[in-house]
């Protein structure tokens, strides 16, 4: 088979259902404490996943009593990452909405420099308002706006990263020359949002830029990640839907001439693992009886920016009256598109519709066997619904286990995943090129390259 399965570990807190925490067999460790995550990517290193995905909120949130929060700081910790590991590429969450370009560029060339090229950025527009409180914004950037904004903020993020030349240090100790100026560049940038002189502070990155992901699946997320970004991980509830964005992804990347392989489709699948499938539902059943409807409320409400769902009773069947137009929601428009065609489709209780956005929050949830689970890893790979996924064990790490000691050897056998590691960079895991500097392209001299564009 010439398509190489993906795998990614997504981290989040003791699991991703929001009970997790309750739950006997997740870890003991704080969220604080960077022993546990250092584990996790020394086992998804030795499991062979392309990477290790850590997101991020910039709001506390209402729910804290009820729900295990607090965690690291992702860029932060992916430095401590990085220097426990050898292989497994490492992506981080950072807001295009709170941050300035120059110093996020400096962060990820710095972390990319630190891992020897294993380094991603997964690019956020950051919808929560509490988040935007914490910054100084009493209101809810609008969702055009915020990605209006993003499309700027990469730009001039590439640019810094392209203002030097892979060559333009020379470190000649007898010659007295460490770096070539005339192959570092000022990008003088002036847009709408950002006026940045530049040059970047340090050396283009290993990889020559990080690689970039994206996760949102509304109408301009889409458009954003074809025109951007080289890993999608996305939310589907079902096969039908995965394989419609899919094909949308690829066709539209297409549009800004960009080539399908360059653009990978992971969509989120959080699998609980039993010897049995009894043993599995089981242990599904009993996570959703210790999650809080008062916490599922809350969470349910943010993606619909703010919307009040608690007049709703619990055991009544709702329907997609009960909830705003997505398409019109200025907060998650894709995970709220996802919550409203799952209502349409199934009518479930209310109860119901939480203890399903318990487990992962909108994304694929399955429990069965190793061999069902990869069943279906291989049913989307080969439908054309997926390039690979973002794996979201319900409970760490204690379902990472099973998933690496059971369900990745099946995959082996199959042909569908690798048995060893052919490269060192994230980009050389995902199959990407290394992109070649927009200010110094291949065969051209240093005095061209320095001509404004």
């Amino acid at each position: 088979m010439s398509r190489t399965l993906h795998l990614n570990l997504f981290v989040h807190g003791r699991g991703h259902h929001e009970s997790a925490w309750r739950y006997p067999v997740s870890t003991p460790r704080a969220l604080t404490d960077i022993r546990y995550y250092q584990q996790l990517a020394q086992t998804a290193e030795d499991g062979l996943f392309d990477s290790i995905f850590l997101a991020d909120h910039l709001a506390i949130g209402n729910e804290v009593q009820h729900v295990a929060k607090g965690s690291l700081e992702p860029l932060t910790m992916l430095a401590a990452l990085a220097t426990v590991t050898d292989k497994i590429g490492l992506i981080a969450t950072a807001s295009t909405t709170y941050s300035e370009p120059y110093n996020l560029a400096r962060q990820f060339a710095s972390l990319d420099h630190i891992s020897s090229g294993r380094v991603g950025w997964n690019i956020v527009t950051s919808w929560l308002p509490d988040a935007g409180r914490n910054f100084g914004y009493d209101r809810l950037i609008e969702h055009e706006e915020r990605y209006a904004r993003a499309s700027e903020f990469v730009d001039v993020v590439i640019k810094l990263w392209d203002s030097w030349a892979d060559d333009a240090v020379l470190d000649d100790r007898d010659g007295g020359r460490y770096a070539d100026p005339e192959r570092i560049r000022a990008i003088a940038h002036a847009g709408r949002h950002f006026k940045v002189a530049g040059a970047l502070n340090m050396p283009r990155p290993p990889q020559g830029r990080p690689v970039l992901v994206q996760a949102g699946s509304s109408t301009t997320g889409r458009r954003f990640a074809a025109q951007y970004a080289e890993a999608i991980f996305t939310a589907h509830l079902e096969k039908s839907s995965a394989i419609e964005f899919y094909s949308d992804i690829k066709f539209q990347a297409a549009a800004f001439g960009r080539r399908a392989d360059q653009v990978l489709v992971l969509p989120g699948l959080s699998a609980i693992i039993g010897s049995t499938e009894q043993e599995a539902n089981r242990m599904q059943s009993e996570l959703n009886e210790l999650s809080d409807p008062k916490v599922g409320l809350e969470r349910l409400s943010n993606r619909f920016g703010g919307h009040d769902f608690s007049y709703l009773d619990l055991d009544r069947v709702v329907s997609a009256k009960d909830f705003p137009d997505a398409s019109k929601v200025q907060a998650a428009q894709s995970r709220a598109r996802v919550i409203t065609a799952l209502v349409a489709r199934e009518r479930p209780t209310l109860r119901q519709l939480l203890h399903s956005l318990a487990g992962a929050r909108g994304h694929f949830t399955a429990a069965g066997t190793p061999e069902q689970v990869a069943d279906i890893i291989e049913d989307w790979f080969i439908s054309g619904a997926a390039d690979g996924f973002n794996v979201m064990p319900p409970i760490l790490p204690s379902l990472l286990k099973p998933f690496i000691d059971e369900v990745i050897p099946i995959l082996q056998m199959r042909g569908l995943f690798r048995t060893e590691y052919q490269g060192t960079t994230l980009r050389q895991h995902y199959g990407l090129e290394r992109p070649g500097s927009q200010y110094f392209p291949a065969g051209v001299t240093a005095s061209e390259a320095l001509v404004p564009a």
